[in-house]
């Protein structure tokens, strides 16, 4: 997360020098940061530090520099030098806050980040840090509080407002969260993260008006190829909500072929890798230690726009059950397994022992003890788990796995529809997603082999169908008695961080969102993909 809305790090053109050498240096270094030439910003800065050792602007300038590059550590060490010859600094603070939030000190840059908004209480910057760092954290209703304050102080804050809007959109205020986005357009007409982040919500619909200036827009060859692809997908969905299927098919095929050029997927690679795991796991594992451990945690695995959001609604609506989101700490946890062994998932899988299966189980659930602090159980349903179900079962032989399928034709298809913050390269091609859809779909039968105690398949179809025979079989598979709550569950008050499902669940059970029928004939040549790949599809 790095640092926003500050012009430059330096005081003044000689701030803390104390000789005129020192003065050029620290003017020659403030002045090529401000260029963006970091080389030469750095090699000024070093040569002042060299001079006057400790001098709290070349300390506060090389923090920057590292800031910028994504250095944390190295910006971390220089910004604490500044901190404590400057303590009350607000920039600096708000820079150390970035630095510690980004190498995952979380509270500790947060703390940080308050402090900066203490010292400096009319800067907007220091609240919009602030504002985003909660948003990160997943403390919404404090993020809120935080963006709305750098909103109060700067209304023109386009940054603020977007991220507010965000915000808004997480916590289910669907109405101030387009009024904040139109707000945005009304000031910046061609704010391309405005434009897409509306279309994101799913529900609004867009006007015809809004579909011509999408086009325009769109048509602008000269604009950034990421701005591009948010105006080509906002536009898809606009021609969409005025059933013009034919246009907003071959919008979204240019506006994926914009994505795909600078998102590369290798589908040897997935196959390879799925295989991989298939070996590592294929043999009988070692005897857990205590087969209880991780009964606090469900498992929701999935590819994405599956329907995972919803279950993960549904589930955290009983009022034993916290909605975690997508956390990250499963990942973070095997890859810092594979350094410590100095080799990638799943090599290492045959040589772990029960112990060492019982010690990663336990760094888990030590990570994630934030999320049981109200309610004793915890959903995780972070976009990887489908891959790591083997390793969710030797460490934690206790939790439950509910795989959120859907129909493969409208998985895919609502990817393709979907532009991605960040992964997901194999989404943005219909060939790509139907072989990562095949490999998704044959770990996951190789999961349900060979645990069929405690995993689920949940088919989204199944849920529309029937949803309140399915949530009772859900909830009995969980160990969890039934609660009314769980039908009712777009009236659940929580924070929901996928913005694409946010609003959609905030809304009834409905049976219409399936999109593949619209397209019938553009998507024949997925349809014969997926079945060339060994995947059934259901009858059209």
């Amino acid at each position: 997360m790095a640092i926003g809305d500050n012009p430059s790090p330096l005081r003044g053109a000689a701030a803390g020098a104390a000789s005129p050498p020192a003065a050029r240096l620290l003017r020659e270094a403030g002045d090529a940061f401000r260029q963006q030439r970091l080389d030469v910003a750095e090699r000024a800065a070093t040569g002042l530090l060299a001079l006057e050792p400790g001098n709290p602007e070349a300390h506060r300038l090389l923090g920057f520099i590292a800031l910028v590059r994504d250095e944390s550590a190295v910006a971390i060490e220089h910004l604490r030098h500044a901190s404590a010859a400057l303590p009350r600094d607000s920039t600096i603070r708000m820079a150390l806050g970035s630095a510690l939030f980004d190498s995952g000190a979380t509270e500790e840059g947060l703390a940080c980040l308050q402090e900066a908004c203490d010292l400096a209480p009319l800067a907007p910057a220091a609240w919009y840090n602030l504002g985003r760092a909660l948003q990160a954290a997943a403390r919404i209703p404090e993020a809120r509080s935080a963006l709305e304050k750098a909103l109060s102080l700067a209304p023109t804050h386009v940054k603020a407002r977007i991220t507010l809007a965000d915000v808004l959109a997480n916590l289910g205020d669907t109405a101030s969260t387009v009024s904040h986005y139109r707000e945005v357009l009304r000031q910046e007409p061609t704010n391309a993260k405005a434009w897409f982040a509306l279309a994101n919500l799913k529900t609004v619909a867009f006007a015809m008006e809004d579909v011509t200036r999408l086009r325009g827009l769109f048509r602008r060859e000269e604009s950034p190829a990421d701005a591009r692809a948010q105006f080509g997908f906002a536009l898809a969905k606009a021609l969409e909500d005025q059933k013009d299927y034919p246009a907003a098919f071959d919008v979204l095929r240019q506006a994926n072929g914009i994505k795909r050029r600078s998102s590369p997927w290798n589908a040897a690679e997935e196959t390879a890798r799925v295989e991989s795991i298939m070996r590592a796991f294929g043999t009988t594992p070692p005897r857990p230690l205590r087969g209880s451990l991780g009964e606090e945690a469900i498992f929701i695995v999935s590819l994405p726009r599956s329907g995972s959001t919803l279950l993960e609604q549904i589930l955290a609506s009983h009022p034993l059950v916290e909605g975690a989101n997508e956390i990250d700490d499963l990942p973070w946890i095997l890859g810092e397994e594979s350094k410590r062994r100095g080799l990638p998932f799943p090599q290492w899988v045959p040589a772990a022992t029960a112990e060492d299966w019982a010690r990663l189980g336990g760094e888990y659930l030590e990570r994630t003890r934030r999320w049981r602090r109200q309610r004793p159980r915890f959903t995780d349903k972070n976009l990887d788990n489908w891959a790591f179900v083997g390793a969710i079962r030797a460490m934690l032989p206790g939790a439950k796995i509910v795989n959120s399928r859907r129909d493969p034709v409208e998985t895919c298809f609502a990817c393709y529809r979907q532009l991605f913050r960040a992964g997901a390269n194999f989404s943005y091609d219909l060939d790509d997603m139907a072989l990562h859809y095949a490999a998704y779909d044959r770990l996951s039968r190789f999961w349900k082999e060979r645990f069929p105690q405690d995993y689920r398949d949940q088919r989204y179809e199944d849920l529309q169908d029937d949803p309140e025979g399915q949530i009772r079989q859900l909830l009995r598979f969980c160990d969890l008695e039934f609660d009314p709550a769980c039908l009712a569950f777009h009236a659940t008050e929580r924070p929901v961080l996928s913005t694409a499902s946010a609003a959609q669940v905030r809304q009834p059970m409905r049976k219409d969102t399936a999109r593949g029928r619209f397209y019938a004939g553009e998507l024949e040549p997925l349809r014969i993909r997926l079945r060339q790949a060994g995947v059934t599809l259901s009858p059209c």
